[in-house]
């Protein structure tokens, strides 16, 4: 039972007006209630009132579907997972997707092989030296294993690194001891048996890679000097290339077969490879120092063996290696182009070898 109340107004004989109350009440039908526990309103007072519950609005037929848009249609410019068009699942633009540096403790970004452990890495140095690229050693740590590992390293002439645990723990979560070792599965070669045997191969010629930084560029190198009969690679250890898986992918197996040899110095392997009866070129781009120096890479005629460098991918070849080469092979552009990277000019160029070497003044 629902009360309410009405004011009723009327107009007195003295032109005054007089309002009296009238209540009253009326009875409702009442609804059953849910049969929902813990739902104690009544669905009446959750109806508006003056409107009959089972009236449905007017003007509008709830089966018929809004005119003008049809709920089966896909929003344009969207996908059906609601992404954006023009990117991949990932989120990052096509066409030009950059691949994000790996990370060393990520195996499946393709850069580490790695030895973790003091003994491990001390057997490694003594057993197989040739295997091991770098070997990282806590900052500070004193102990006799820790100071055989450095000996060895230095007598092998193997690259090592002092280091902070934090660089240590990105490298590798797990128990290191100290000491971890990257590995170059492949194994590296004596330079002086690289030189030795590079007049072996069907193309003598060597690649030397001047502080190149990208493991792509260098593994899509080894892929073309190798395809061609190339003999092998010359690495610098300090500021070179990791060889690693990431390098090995891109070559497509090659880094597996081609022999690779890593140097101290860089120059002085240079000064080494002529006095073998090695001809130097450097490839080139923009003016040269001295144009007497420059070679036309789709005219110039070669003598083998040789030693093809290739500079950095930023800065190029250094000073005293450029003064080293006999050449400086540059690519002539048919338009007006910055440049080409290091690992095209380099296939370029090992092809021009490959086409037009003087393989009879070996």
């Amino acid at each position: 039972m629902q009360a309410y109340t009405i004011r009723i107004t009327r107009a007195s004989r003295n032109g005054r007006s007089r309002t009296r109350r009238k209540e009253n009440t009326m009875n409702q039908r009442r609804f059953p209630r849910p049969a929902v526990r813990g739902a104690h309103r009544d669905l009446d007072r959750n109806r508006p009132q003056g409107k009959d519950p089972s009236e449905r609005p007017q003007g509008k037929d709830p089966s018929e579907r809004p005119q003008g848009k049809d709920p089966s249609e896909r929003p344009q410019g969207k996908d059906p997972s609601g992404r954006p068009q023009g990117k991949d699942p990932s989120g990052r633009p096509q066409g030009g997707t950059k691949t994000p540096p790996a990370r060393p403790d990520d195996p499946g970004a393709g850069e580490a092989t790695l030895q973790p452990g003091l003994k491990p890495v001390l057997e490694l140095l003594e057993r197989d030296p040739g295997t091991i690229d770098t070997v990282f050693v806590r900052k500070g740590r004193k102990g006799a294993d820790t100071d055989r590992i450095l000996d060895l390293a230095r007598a092998a002439g193997v690259r090592f690194s002092l280091v902070d645990d934090a660089f240590l723990e990105r490298l590798y979560s797990g128990r290191h001891q100290g000491a971890i070792a990257r590995l170059f599965a492949a194994g590296f070669h004596d330079p002086a048996d690289l030189l030795e045997k590079a007049c072996d191969a069907p193309l003598p010629l060597l690649l030397a890679l001047d502080q190149v930084q990208d493991p792509g560029n260098a593994g899509t190198l080894a892929r073309t000097l190798y395809a061609m009969g190339g003999a092998g690679l010359l690495v610098p250890r300090h500021n070179g290339v990791y060889l690693g898986a990431a390098a090995a992918r891109v070559s497509a197996g090659a880094l597996g077969k081609l022999p690779v040899a890593k140097v101290a110095n860089l120059g002085q392997a240079l000064d080494e490879a002529e006095k073998a009866g090695f001809t130097l070129y450097g490839a080139w781009s923009g003016p040269g120092p001295d144009p007497s120096r420059i070679a036309d890479a789709f005219t110039f005629i070669p003598r083998l063996p040789a030693v093809l460098v290739l500079g950095g991918e930023d800065a190029g070849l250094r000073p005293h290696i450029a003064k080293r080469c006999a050449s400086l092979v540059r690519i002539p552009l048919a338009r007006e182009f910055d440049s080409l990277n290091v690992a095209q000019a380099g296939a370029i160029i090992i092809g021009a070898f490959a086409a037009r070497g003087d393989r009879a003044a070996r």
